[in-house]
């Protein structure tokens, strides 16, 4: 794993640094290429002698390739986002990976081994929209996710896929993403926008989980309920009907038979109970054909804002997880990392480290 570890790093700061494979070789006084390629895939280790070469060369900490933290080269992100610039994405990326490397890294030291296999949808780009939904529909239902999905989406996620889900302080703009290892998939949703997005954006992010091989998402995406290319229009569908199945919509009534200001008050009120956003609901409403677009786009944005009230009145969820949470306590509690290193890796106070286990009801004999 260790070679694997420094193979991934070392191609990682190659291509960052725009080098090839020859001009790498010709750094470390390789005869060819090959010797590269082969540490690159972990086929060949890297002589102490030779690591100590790539630190002074490549001008890098020697924990660049021996942090077990680090996601160089293995973690892969698709961003939601609106107006972020290239280089603040790229510093919360960073910031991002530790915390999910943190949890790869602390599971496996106590015992919480990744899932034997994971779950795909049987969807590919040619797929039709309607396809998308019908199987936003059918996960709904076959996971039992109730009446109301949004409140298990996350714990089904975490318990039935495997899937890391982390609430977290975002930059502004940043909606959330999804990241996948080569043996973790992971979600991050920013945790202070309204619940109704937070629920779509978790929807959304779990169709590219479960599709990544099938079409990989762009690293960076525009947040929008609906449009975007291809993988996008299909992602929002799927999470559309995962979060409002036909049924739980069809419960409201005849919706094409209310008026104007009764279809706002309609929307806003089933918005509420089945925790989206009434813009999300609204446009449901179109794929079901229970409104034309004409109508759908003469409703005022201002009326469904915070599903017609002022402003939002909920607070944000707990930061990161309780599976989180208790991975990172339990690798405290075995000695495998210290409470200044956990710290540190989660961007918290020693004190803001007792509070977040203390929020999420873990109370672990830790001297903080």
């Amino acid at each position: 794993m260790a070679g694997q570890l420094i193979g991934a790093r070392i191609k990682a700061l190659r291509q960052e640094r725009g080098l090839s494979q020859d001009g790498m070789a010709s750094l470390f006084g390789f005869k060819d290429r090959q010797t590269v390629s082969a540490i690159e895939t972990g086929v060949r280790r890297v002589t102490a002698a030779e690591l100590l070469l790539a630190v002074e060369r490549l001008n890098v900490p020697l924990d660049y390739f021996t942090d077990p933290f680090r996601l160089d080269g293995e973690g892969l992100f698709s961003w939601r986002q609106r107006g972020v610039g290239r280089s603040e994405l790229g510093e919360y990326e960073r910031v991002a990976s530790r915390w999910v490397g943190a949890y790869r890294a602390m599971s496996v030291q106590v015992g919480r081994q990744p899932p034997l296999m994971r779950r795909a949808l049987g969807l590919t780009r040619q797929s039709r929209l309607e396809e998308a939904a019908d199987a936003g529909e059918r996960f709904a239902a076959e996971f039992e996710l109730g009446d109301v999905p949004a409140h298990r989406l996350a714990a089904t996620m975490e318990e039935r896929l495997g899937v890391l889900v982390l609430m977290v302080d975002a930059y502004q703009g940043i909606s959330g993403a999804a990241c996948r290892l080569p043996e973790l998939d992971a979600v991050l949703i920013a945790r202070n926008e309204v619940a109704g997005r937070r629920n779509f954006d978790l929807a959304h992010e779990l169709f590219h989980i479960l599709t990544w091989e099938a079409m990989p998402p762009e690293h960076v995406e525009d947040a929008h309920d609906f449009g975007g290319n291809r993988v996008e229009q299909l992602a929002n569908n799927f999470a559309a009907a995962v979060l409002m199945p036909k049924a739980a919509v069809n419960s409201f009534g005849d919706w094409g038979r209310l008026d104007e200001e009764g279809l706002v008050v309609q929307l806003n009120a089933a918005a509420d109970d089945l925790n989206v956003t009434s813009s999300a609901l609204r446009w449901r409403l179109v794929t079901l054909r229970h409104l034309n677009k004409a109508r759908a786009r003469a409703i005022p944005e201002f009326a469904l804002r915070n599903n017609g009230r002022e402003k939002a009145e909920e607070a944000p969820p707990s930061l990161f997880s309780r599976p989180f949470a208790e991975v990172v306590a339990l690798a405290i509690e075995q000695g495998h990392v210290s409470v200044r290193r956990s710290a540190e890796l989660l961007g918290v106070s020693i004190e803001g480290l007792e509070e977040l286990f203390s929020i999420h009801g873990l109370d672990y004999a830790i001297d903080l």
